[in-house]
C-alpha cells in the first residue's frame, strides 16, 4: 500500500489492527507499548517517535518500505496495459 501522509498511515494502522480483531491495549500489550500510544500513533502518527511506530508495525505483523518515487513510476508504466 502507497502511504503519502501521515494520517493515511494513522487510519492504515487503525484498520489493519480492527481488522485482526485487536483493540489498542491488545495490540500494544504484544510489543510493550501503552494503549495511549497505540492511540496517538492511530490519530496522530506525525507526533510519535518512530520506534514506536516500528513497535506497532510488529505487532501488526507488518513491514516498512522504503522505495525511490522513479522506480515506483516505473514500476506504474510496465504495469499498465499495452496500447491496441
Amino acid at each position: 500500500m502507497l502511504i503519502t501522509s501521515p494520517m493515511q498511515l494513522g487510519i492504515y494502522l487503525r484498520d489493519v489492527r480492527r481488522t485482526q480483531g485487536r483493540n489498542q491495549t491488545k495490540a500494544g500489550d504484544i510489543v510493550g507499548l501503552k494503549q495511549t500510544t497505540v492511540s496517538k500513533l492511530e490519530r496522530d502518527p506525525a507526533s510519535s517517535s518512530i520506534e514506536s511506530l516500528m513497535r506497532l508495525l510488529s505487532s501488526l505483523d507488518l513491514e516498512l518500505h522504503i522505495q525511490d518515487k522513479a522506480v515506483s513510476r516505473q514500476e506504474a508504466k510496465l504495469r499498465e496495459p499495452d496500447d491496441w
